[in-house]
C-alpha cells in the first residue's frame, strides 16, 4: 500500500513537472522547465490549493533518492581527462563554494521551519 501512495504521489509531482514544461514554451525565459514546475508546486502548496500530505511521501521518497540521480552524470564527467586536467581545479573550487553555499541555506531554511514548528506547538 505504502509504495502504490509513493508511485501516485510521484506521479502527481510529476504533473507539475509537465506543467512547468508547458510554462517554459509560453514564456521564453532561460530558466529550466523543473524551476517552473518547482514554482508551480510551490505555490500550490502555498496558497493550500494541494494538500503537502498529497505529495509528501513521494517528495521524501525522490530526496532520499537523490544522490542515485546525480551517479550517472559524476560518472560521464570522469570519461573526459581532458576537462579535468584544464580546469580541474577550477571545477573543485566551485563544487566546494557551491556546496557551502546549498548547505548554508539549507541549514537557514531547517532552522526558520523548525522554529516555526516549535511556536506553533506552544
Amino acid at each position: 500500500m505504502k509504495i502504490g501512495v509513493i508511485i501516485l504521489q510521484v506521479c502527481f509531482l510529476h504533473v507539475f513537472l509537465f506543467l512547468g514544461m508547458a510554462l517554459k514554451h509560453i514564456l521564453p525565459l532561460p530558466i529550466p522547465a523543473s524551476m517552473f514546475g518547482l514554482f508551480l508546486l510551490f505555490l500550490a502548496l502555498y496558497c493550500k490549493v494541494i494538500k503537502l500530505e498529497w505529495v509528501e511521501q513521494g517528495a521524501k521518497w525522490l530526496m532520499a533518492e537523490l544522490l542515485l540521480f546525480f551517479i550517472p552524470s559524476a560518472v560521464g564527467i570522469v570519461n573526459y581527462e581532458q576537462i579535468i586536467s584544464i580546469q580541474g581545479l577550477e571545477i573543485v573550487v566551485l563544487i566546494a563554494i557551491s556546496t557551502m553555499i546549498v548547505m548554508g541555506m539549507t541549514a537557514i531554511t531547517a532552522e526558520r521551519i523548525s522554529a516555526r514548528k516549535r511556536s506553533e506547538r506552544h
